[in-house]
């Protein structure tokens, strides 16, 4: 059964109570929240990921995102994510709520599956090659990511790279593509018809909206690729579009510094880590104008390349 199947009032209803249990890539997660905002980001955001009845199903990850007790219930709101009875974040204002669920599921991952090495990096395929992307916040990483989602690329994560430590494939965990302050217009303005969430204002990362990820990606979420390229994009003003090589050596040392768990695997992290920039071409990549950028990619990922 797809969430977008369940009716809005069960779906609340079941979020309030023993919760919903949902599929995302390899993860099953148990879901809790009386928080509508999040029932609603659910449903807008989630409609093509399987659900079934939480009594029958096993989940890794048991999260919840709740209004905290007492007098902040009803003064100036605030909500707190759960995870196995943890408590990681401090509380935020509830309006934020969904945003908070989607920065909590990333922590969950990133601190628990260490059956990958895990690199903060966007990561997207076409012809069965897939495309990493780091980048530090700010670069345009994002943006890119969900305008060449939104032409043709298959979204494999707008966040976490799952690199398979026996296989060095990538794993898919195609999640909603999480956009910040002016990148929501641009991405508004680039398709017109993709769906956008409602944006929640001053958060820590400004005003941040989520897009639905495409239905392709979603069902084919069970579908390892192949990388094929590293490349650390980086959008400037009125620059032009330009692919430029880079040394394998410091691909590596910027990907172990942004392996969430590297050091934790030891000589394993290294080598999964040596492999994947071995079977890579690395390059930078400047660019100012979207449909230009995407252009350059989809010359890049032309067969025969």
């Amino acid at each position: 059964m797809k969430l977008l199947q369940l009716p809005p009032a069960d779906l609340r209803r079941q979020l309030a109570g023993a919760g919903v249990w949902m599929r995302t890539g390899p993860f099953s997660l148990r879901v809790q929240s009386d928080v509508p905002d999040v029932a609603e980001g659910l449903a807008q955001l989630y409609g093509q990921f399987e659900v079934r009845s939480t009594h029958e199903a096993f989940a890794d990850f048991h999260v919840s995102v709740r209004s905290t007790p007492g007098l902040r219930r009803w003064i100036r709101p605030q909500i707190s994510f759960d995870f196995d009875g943890m408590r990681p974040f401090k509380p935020l204002p509830r309006d934020q709520a969904f945003p908070m669920l989607e920065w909590g599921l990333n922590w969950c991952v990133s601190t628990q599956a260490h059956q990958y090495l895990i690199i903060h990096a966007a990561v997207v395929e076409k012809h069965g090659r897939a495309a990493i992307l780091p980048a530090p916040p700010g670069s345009g990483k994002s943006t890119l990511t969900a305008g060449l989602v939104l032409s043709g690329w298959r979204l494999l994560s707008d966040e976490l790279t799952l690199i398979d430590r026996k296989t060095g494939r990538i794993q898919p965990l195609p999640r909603p593509v999480s956009l910040k302050n002016q990148s929501i217009d641009v991405i508004r303005r680039f398709d017109g018809e993709t769906f956008i969430n409602r944006a929640s204002h001053d958060t820590i990362k400004g005003t941040v909206a989520h897009m639905r990820p495409p239905r392709d990606s979603v069902l084919r979420q069970h579908e390892s690729a192949q990388p094929a390229w590293i490349i650390f994009p980086k959008w400037e003003a009125g620059a032009a579009t330009r692919l430029t090589p880079r040394s394998q050596a410091q691909t590596f040392m910027f990907l172990a510094q942004n392996a969430f768990n590297y050091s934790q695997l030891g000589a394993d992290g290294f080598r999964t880590g040596t492999a994947l920039v071995d079977q890579t071409a690395c390059y930078d990549f400047r660019y100012s104008d979207l449909a230009e950028a995407v252009a350059a990619f989809d010359a890049l990922a032309e067969p025969g390349r």
